[in-house]
């Protein structure tokens, strides 16, 4: 039975992951009004677009040193204040430049809180129910992307200030994330690696009573046998939690998920779609997408983390085929490739969608597991903006054929990657996935 206190934590930061998803895509809403307010030309407009970005990735790859020194949920705080700056700062800026801060400071958000709220979740969660717990995280963030596009949708008709209020409404989940994690403790791990025994102990038995001893004892001898090991992430007995990150994430990116994503709009209308449907199929991919995130955060416990990311790359590999066949042959006969698309985010969101995050967050040891999880979400993100940037200028120099046949591909490399080298965690403690992972 999972203890309610747990849950309670785990659903507070994930709000995080909600925060994230809500402004990664609420500027959809919003940039044409920008543009022409600003009279900005090309490249500022495209500057604007990928400002958060860019924060993104700086905030990733610098993520995990607040989680180290100054605890979690210290940074879990500065993350929600982050948040709300950005939401009050953008509806509200006078001017290009301090509307660009904002977005550039939530973007730090979003980088962070993708290595701090799985961090937290995995190191508070019981191994049974860790996967759905950690896995609350991507559903929330598919959940905002959704709540994004719905409250643009509902706002857009209010007059030429309605973007404001599209940027300004995050503000409200922001000061809520930030109040409720007032009511969330540190994590037991940082505690006791950090000398507050007493601290750590009286969280774990907030978690699991029964087994105080057992879990600070299993805790405390990891930090003892990995003492004579380096704090440096690129010592050689983290070799195979690092590769297995860095494959991951990279793996995650060229799926193609985020060229889909995207640019679904100007995909469907590749394949001949009118300007209508081709946004009412982006919507559409934004309801599989969530559908089946649930969906895998409930499986990811029963049936693990290896059985789903080797169905899921199965269906990955039959639907980009298709789709690439369809673009070669021409065949676009109406609903082919949209109906296909949506099979593929339903698998995508199945498998890797709903895992990476819960992956990366237990492989790493306590002693280094935030610089772990600072590098496996720094490479998510760098292909990320990679595949984003590049996505349009091949599929107008490649055509849409070759260029899903290379995100086909990388799928059958994953299948390899997965089949022979991913190792399964389901329900093992995240000390002793740690003795099975590293070299000592």
């Amino acid at each position: 039975m999972l203890p309610r206190n747990v849950l309670f934590w785990s659903i507070v930061t994930a709000l995080g992951g909600f925060l994230f998803g809500f402004d990664t895509a609420v500027i959809s809403g919003a940039e044409k009004a920008i543009q022409q307010l600003w009279n900005l030309s090309a490249f500022e407009h495209g500057f604007t677009i990928s400002i958060a970005l860019i924060g993104t990735v700086i905030g990733a790859i610098f993520g995990g040193i607040p989680s180290d020194k100054l605890g979690r949920r210290q940074t879990l705080r500065g993350i929600a204040a982050l948040y709300l700056v950005s939401a009050v700062g953008t509806a509200l800026a006078p001017g290009w430049g301090l509307f660009m801060v904002c977005r550039f400071l939530g973007g730090l958000g979003v980088g962070a809180s993708s290595v701090t709220a799985p961090l937290y979740i995995s190191e508070i969660s019981p191994a049974a129910s860790r996967g759905k717990l950690v896995g609350l995280f991507q559903f929330n963030i598919v959940t905002g992307i959704l709540v994004a596009y719905l409250s643009n949708y509902l706002l857009a008709g209010l007059g030429e200030h309605s973007w404001r209020l599209m940027l300004g409404v995050q503000a409200v989940p922001a000061l809520a994330f930030l109040l409720l994690l007032f009511r969330v403790p540190e994590s037991p791990r940082w505690l006791l690696l950090h000398g507050r025994l007493e601290e750590g102990r009286q969280v774990l038995a907030r978690i699991s009573p029964a087994t105080v001893d057992a879990d600070a004892a299993a805790i405390l001898t990891s930090q003892a046998d990995t003492a004579h090991h380096s704090e440096s992430l690129w010592a050689a007995q983290y070799r195979t939690p690092v590769l297995l990150a860095v494959a991951f994430a990279f793996f995650n990116q060229v799926s193609g998920i985020n060229a889909i994503i995207y640019y679904a709009p100007r995909i469907f209308e590749m394949t001949g779609l009118g300007q209508g449907a081709a946004l009412l199929s982006s919507a559409g991919i934004g309801l599989v997408n969530f559908i089946f995130t649930l969906l895998g955060v409930n499986l990811i416990d029963r049936f693990g983390r290896r059985t789903l990311m080797l169905v899921g790359s199965v269906g990955l590999i039959a639907t980009l085929g298709l789709v690439a066949r369809a673009f070669y042959a021409q065949q676009f006969g109406g609903v082919l490739v949209p109906v296909l698309l949506f099979v593929y985010i339903a698998f995508f969101a199945f498998s890797q969608g709903a895992v990476i995050w819960v992956f990366i967050s237990e492989i790493f040891p306590n002693a280094v597991r935030a610089k772990g999880q600072a590098l496996g979400s720094s490479t998510h993100w760098v292909m990320a903006t990679a595949i984003a940037f590049t996505f349009p200028y091949f599929a107008e120099k490649l055509g849409g054929g070759n260029t899903f046949a290379f995100f086909c591909a990388m799928m059958v490399l994953q299948l390899v990657f997965v089949w022979r080298f991913m190792p399964e965690t389901k329900g093992t403690s995240l000390e002793s996935a740690e003795r099975v992972l590293v070299m000592h």
